[in-house]
Parts: structure tokens; sequence; C-alpha cells
């Protein structure tokens, strides 16, 4: 074969080299894992490299910086530059600083205003790693991050606060904000799993550590970092689990409102069922009232409401007062149909009218079930008319204990077979047509009996008006009762029909 003159140059010029690699000694050097930190003071060490957004928290926790990379927390800084109003108040909240970490000083990008403070990174709630990267197995370097609220300055607070982004203030109005009675010294995960947040952390396999994890006298609400993974997640706005599934199993709502949803041979209260009430499957079923499947009577969780639970309970609008002053309202008061101040933001307030003019359903229509505001209102206002005609037939609750009293200090049927057969409401051995009926009033009259569904039926309007009218006909049968008046039995007659119109799977036998 013959051998051309380049191929031989070549392999003489490769011999040459490794000749010289064989006499010739080579060093090579690793850039360290961690700049120096610009703010010397703090020791906040920002980005490693600022071009690939790389944090120097991310040369280890490779797994967090992944999943960092993805949320609009890593590009705070271009965000805000992109708004065309930055401005040095804005800075703090948009970069590493000393917000949310409770430095308590100007510290980062407000120490020194360098690009590798740039962006909300690891160190806003963690604080600075400087520490922990000269020793990282000492646990006492370790800087876990609270989420706890109780401090404004080492939490979500500092930056997720004021008109402009009034998270705090709503969530602080909400029940979620609450530590109800049974969390609270209860040894037990039963309570604690939906009422205390660290617990139901727990429950749903977080492992991630921070500093109230391992305290047992630390008790916390559910907080933002409860519904929300601050390290980023594959669901929409940093969600732990989706919002858009109507599997209860994944649903990030029904992790809790999903409980006790028809009664038991124990209960006949319900307790959080509101997911078993958007689904349809709630509720005890009378005699003759065959319900394979209720997904096709489900109302507020068919596919134009996407978004289910959060389609209603969480929306964000804006408010414009004379002054032209813009308000952001966030929706996370969770409450679907907030009073209004005179200005047009929510209120505190919960006992307005439930008319356009006190409230605003601006949920009803963002939520896509309702083309205005008006109409939707209208609607309420005939489901609770509806609803409240049944539940009265079944059990009027004369003097507001909330218990079922035999009649006549009590009326309706249930307080009829209270005073003639009174174990038909308290066996323990049968699901009575008595205590189905009791269980479906306490779970969708207005009188807020133990943990009902409590949305005036809105949940499933469809699902609460059969299951109510069902129960006066079975009542009245069961137990030899007098009829309703004929325009409430005309009511019950129209409200069983229009759920066998609705839905094949639905009928009622004869009798």
């Amino acid at each position: 074969m013959r051998i051309s003159r380049w191929m031989w140059l070549g392999a003489f010029a490769a011999g040459i080299t490794l000749a010289g690699c064989t006499t010739s000694e080579i060093v090579y050097k690793d850039r360290a894992p961690f700049n120096a930190a610009v703010d010397s003071v703090t020791g906040l060490l920002g980005y490693y490299t600022v071009g690939t957004k790389q944090t120097t928290c991310g040369n280890c926790h490779a797994g967090h910086q992944s999943d960092w990379s993805q949320t609009h927390h890593a590009s705070a800084w271009a965000t805000l530059v992109s708004s065309g109003h930055a401005n040095s108040s804005c800075y703090a909240c948009h970069t590493v600083s000393q917000n949310g970490n409770g430095i308590g000083k100007p510290a980062g990008y407000m120490f020194k205003a360098d690009s590798s403070y740039q962006d909300v990174q690891c160190e806003s709630c963690h604080g600075s790693g400087t520490k922990h990267v000269t020793l990282p197995d000492n646990k006492a370097n370790w800087p876990l991050a609270r989420i706890t609220l109780t401090d404004s300055a080492r939490s979500c607070i500092a930056c997720h606060t004021g008109t402009h982004t009034p998270f705090a203030q709503e969530w602080a109005q909400s029940g979620h904000s609450k530590l109800e009675a049974p969390a609270v010294g209860n040894t037990t995960s039963t309570c604690r799993n939906c009422h205390e947040g660290k617990t139901a952390l727990a429950s749903w396999g977080v492992v991630t550590n921070y500093q109230e994890k391992d305290s047992a006298s630390v008790n916390s609400a559910h907080t933002c970092s409860v519904c929300h993974n601050p390290h980023g997640s594959p669901n929409s706005h940093q969600l732990r689990f989706p919002i858009n599934t109507p599997d209860p199993d994944k649903n990030l709502c029904m992790k809790c409102h999903l409980n006790r949803g028809s009664p038991t041979l124990t209960s006949s209260t319900p307790h959080g069922a509101a997911g078993y009430v958007l689904l349809g499957v709630a509720g005890y079923r009378a005699a003759g009232l065959s319900l394979d499947t209720m997904v096709t009577l489900t109302t507020h969780s068919s596919s134009t409401n996407q978004r289910l639970c959060a389609g209603c309970h969480v929306n964000a609008f804006d408010v414009s007062d004379s002054n032209g002053f813009v308000f952001h309202s966030t929706g996370h008061s969770f409450h679907p149909l907030p009073c209004l101040k005179t200005n047009g933001q929510p209120d505190t307030v919960t006992t307005c009218a439930y008319s356009t003019a006190a409230r605003t359903f601006k949920a009803c229509t963002a939520s896509g079930c309702h083309g205005n505001e008006a109409v939707a209102a209208s609607l309420l206002s005939s489901l609770r008319s509806q609803i409240a005609s049944f539940a009265d037939q079944i059990w009027l609750d004369n003097n507001h204990n909330g218990a079922i009293d035999a009649a006549p200090i009590d009326g309706g049927y249930l307080a009829t077979i209270k005073a003639t057969r009174p174990t038909e409401l308290s066996s323990t051995t049968v699901i009575t047509p008595a205590r189905g009926a009791q269980f479906n009033v306490f779970l969708f009259a207005e009188r807020n009996y133990g943990h009902g569904d409590n949305s005036f039926g809105v949940h499933n309007p469809l699902l609460a008006r059969t299951l109510l009218a069902a129960n006066v006909n079975e009542l009245r049968a069961a137990y030899a009762l007098p009829a309703p008046p004929a325009a409430l039995q005309a009511m019950v007659d129209q409200a069983i029909a229009q759920a066998k119109a609705k839905s094949p799977a639905f009928f009622v036998r004869s009798k």
C-alpha cells in the first residue's frame, strides 16, 4: 500500500507530539466549586456562572437547580427589565437580597448591584451559603428555609405582599391560614394530615428539609410552600400537584377536600366532601334512585371549567380606582364570590348580599361557565331558593341548634320521624332513609352543619337538587308522611325529571 506524503508527515508530527508528552509535565486545574462572595459581609454567593444561570448551590444540588431554572424566579430580573417600569424599589424582590432570608440589612444586589445576584435564587430563601459550601457536612451550617409565615422577613411574605402582589394578605383571610382545633395538640395524623401544613407535606411524601420539619413545638398552617413547591414543579405555578385533573388521588385541592362524602354506619355527618360533590359521587342515594355514574350529571367539573376547584376559587383580577391606581387581586383568599369595598377591591367582610352590586362574580365568567356576572348571580339565587325549599321540607331547624329535635320543636319530615320513630335516626346497624336524608341536608343546606359542602349547591347544582328531591319522595313513602305542598312536589318532580333527561345513567325505578 502506498503511503502519501501528507499521511507520512502527519504521522511524523504526531510522533513528535507524543514524544513531547512523555517528557513534559501537564497540570490540570479544575475551577473551584464556588466563587468568592461579591457581598463579603453576608457571604451571599449568587450565580456561579451568570451567563448560564448556574447557581453556586446548584453545583451540588443539581436536581433543584434543574427544577428552579424552569420557574419564574429564574427569570425574575428579565421580567422586571422587560416590564418597562423597573425602579430601585423593585430590585430587592427580583434579586438575591435581604428579602426572604431574614438577613436584616442590605445584602446581595442591594449591597452591590452585581449581575451574580440577579433573579430570585436559592439564597433568597435559604440565606447565605458561604459557610455551607466550606463545611457542607456540618449541620449547623445548613441554611434551611422556613415554611411558616410568622416572620415576614424570613418567608414568601417578604416579596409576595402589598398592593402589587397581595398574596399574603389575601391568604391571611382564608381558612388555609388558620390552624383549626383538630390540628393543635392532636397527637394523631388523622386530622393533622389536612389541618396542619407540616403533617400534610409528610403525608404527601415531601422529604425536602426545612427549619420546622423536625420541631415538635412548631405547628404550621397551609402556607405557600404547602401547595407550591419553591424549588419548582412540572405543574402550573409551581404547584405540588395538578389542579386540572379529576383524578382525586392526584388533584391538589382534593388531597384534603375529599374526606367523608357519604354516610357510614357510625356517622351521618359529611366532612370535607367538596371534592366528592364536584365529581358527582357524594351523598346518600335514596331508594328508587339509581345513579350508576354522576360524571355526566356534573356541572362545574365539566371540560368547560378545566381548573376544577381553582377555576372558581382562585381567580386574579385588576381593580382601577378613580385616581387611576390599579390594585391586583390574586384570588388567594379562595373566596369564589368575595364581597367588595366601595372602590371595587375584595373585602374581608363575607356577609354581604349575593348580588352583583355587593360581590364580584368574575370567577363565574373567568372559569368559562357563564357568559356574564348577572346571569351567574341569577342562577345562584334560583339554586339557593330551590335547595332551601327541599331542605326545609326534610328538616327545619327552628331553634338553630344544629341538632334534629323532635316535632314540634323542629319542623319537617325528620322532626316528625324523631318524635315517632327516633331509632331511625340513631341506628348504627343500617343507614336508614332518615339517616340518609339527614346526611344530604347536612351536606347541601346553607346552615353549615358540621363540615358540609358549604357551596349552596354550586359545586354540583344538579346533584344537590336531585338528591334532596329524591329524599323528599323516599321519606314520604318510607314513613307514611303527608305530601308536601303541591308547588313543592312539582319542584321535586321537575328536579327528578331534569336529572333523568340529563344522563342516560340515571333512572327512577317504578315502585
